[in-house]
């Protein structure tokens, strides 16, 4: 009797990012930790050239070959069939099978959902046919899925936090590399908490804004003769007075002054100084609103409740455009904090915002 191969299971992280929005694809650094929540795969290979893969959020299952070209599946079963195709295009056999899909990060609420579902699916589909690839490696294979597959210009800040996150810890990330290293997060033991606040506003890259941005940062660069902006962060934003479009000039401000601010954050946090963080949190969110304005009204007033109420600091987390606020406060203040957040919203009339405390979680792995 024929072997019958062995089911796989795997799971994956949201992110949330501490510090540094849309410096990745400018070889800059940010600071991001994993989530808690995370999305499941179960997998069962099978002698067969299709792969049918179900969701526990939709009812229909979607089904593709193994040898699927790339924008042949549309909608969320793109990122799973996206990861089939980007590891053929690198080298490695992918079975066929059945795949389902538990999904505990929230889609569109700027939390990488859509990595979590990448990883989770790479991860199972590499257990199964027993191959071994890095995580820098994996986390390549998962970023040209989505920018090639499926068609979203986005870096590789998500899949390295999720694949390198680790309890209790950020991930300094040098893009220019990629290299990473494990710095100590750990608020609670200096009687701080990280609240998340989602604000039901779905998180789009609206009518395309995110790969505008990333196009402007490209044409700052080639203005100034470089390949990236990292190549003139030493020289500061004195460095953009030959940048002649004054709008490339401030989203070109907005990545220098944030890759600073990431490396401040890493400092602040090694000496346990959360009021210090704090104040670099805002210093981001006022960047992202004024220089690179991917920040919405009404994110922007959650940030700002958020400070007036007792934070330390708050800033949108994400690509922008919606989806959540990350504040930091002391244990002391948090429901001050959060009720303040919650009135302020219905009193504008916005949706109640979703308030949790949350903690740096592991990254992806078997389960």
């Amino acid at each position: 009797m024929a072997k019958v191969p062995a089911v796989v299971r795997y799971s994956a992280p949201g992110r949330i990012n501490l510090i540094g929005e849309h410096t990745d694809y400018n070889m800059g650094f940010a600071l991001p930790i994993a989530l808690p929540e995370r999305t499941a795969v179960t997998f069962q290979p099978a002698a067969v050239e299709t792969i049918v893969v179900t969701s526990d959020r939709t009812e229909d299952p979607v089904e593709f070959p193994v040898d699927t070209t790339a924008g042949a599946v549309t909608g969320w079963a793109a990122y799973v069939a996206g990861i089939v195709w980007a590891l053929r295009c690198a080298g490695h056999a992918v079975p066929g099978g059945t795949m389902s899909i538990a999904g505990g990060v929230e889609m569109g609420s700027g939390l990488a959902s859509s990595a979590a579902l990448e990883c989770a699916v790479l991860g199972a589909l590499l257990h199964a046919t027993d191959r071994r690839v890095d995580p820098i490696g994996q986390a390549r294979i998962a970023s040209l899925a989505e920018n090639e597959y499926v068609g979203a210009p986005t870096g590789l800040m998500d899949q390295l936090a999720i694949l390198l996150a680790e309890p209790q810890r950020a991930l300094l990330i040098d893009f220019r590399k990629p290299f990473a290293r494990s710095v100590v997060f750990d608020p609670d033991a200096s009687g701080v908490a990280l609240l998340l606040i989602n604000s039901r506003a779905t998180h789009r890259h609206a009518g395309g804004e995110y790969a505008a941005r990333r196009a402007s940062c490209e044409r700052a660069a080639a203005a100034l003769g470089v390949s990236s902006l990292r190549d003139v962060q030493s020289r500061g934003v004195a460095a953009l007075d030959g940048v002649p479009d004054p709008c490339d000039a401030r989203r070109a401000r907005h990545i220098i002054t944030e890759n600073g601010r990431v490396l401040d954050s890493v400092a602040a946090l090694e000496s346990g100084d959360f009021t210090t963080f704090g104040a670099l949190m805002n210093a981001s969110h006022a960047s992202m609103r004024d220089d690179f304005e991917i920040t919405t009204g009404h994110i922007d007033l959650i940030a700002a409740t958020a400070v007036r109420a007792g934070a330390l600091g708050a800033r949108m987390t994400g690509g922008g455009f919606g989806g959540c606020v990350i504040a930091l406060a002391a244990v002391d203040d948090v429901e001050s904090v959060a009720s303040s957040v919650r009135e302020q919203m219905r009193d504008s009339g916005h949706p109640e915002p979703t308030i949790t405390r949350t903690r740096s979680g592991r990254g992806a792995g078997a389960w």
